[in-house]
């Protein structure tokens, strides 16, 4: 599946929502993509439109500086009609490519594979 975005509204570490850690948009179409983690859990929720799935693995990340891309297991896509590949064209600024990438590390620490090619 393949998004654009102006940009990703990210929070590391959100006090109004229990810590929670979450990197979303919303694409040019409408379609919200959610990645978000509470500290205490050891999965990470994925929301695509209004559906909502919990990953514990098999779940890779790669933020460039023009892309989001996540992999996903075809298991873990069916509520997503299968997709297991969010490609997501991005124009984020470069000035906040740094904290973006942070807060996706704290999102996948431990779950999945996180590549960063902005650091």
């Amino acid at each position: 599946m393949q998004l654009t975005t102006d940009s990703f509204i990210y929070n590391p570490c959100d006090e109004e929502e229990d810590d929670m850690a979450l990197a979303c948009c919303h694409a040019t179409n409408g379609d919200l993509f959610l990645l978000a983690r509470f500290p205490d859990e050891d999965e990470v929720d994925i929301t695509f439109r209004d559906d909502t799935i919990h990953v514990e693995s098999n779940l890779k990340v790669t933020l460039s500086a023009t892309q989001l891309k996540v992999e996903i297991d075809a298991v873990d896509a069916k509520p997503f009609g299968g997709d297991t590949t969010y490609e997501i064209a991005h124009t984020t600024p470069a000035s906040e490519l740094a904290e973006l990438d942070a807060t996706l590390k704290i999102i996948l620490k431990d779950v999945g594979t996180y590549v960063s090619e902005v650091a």
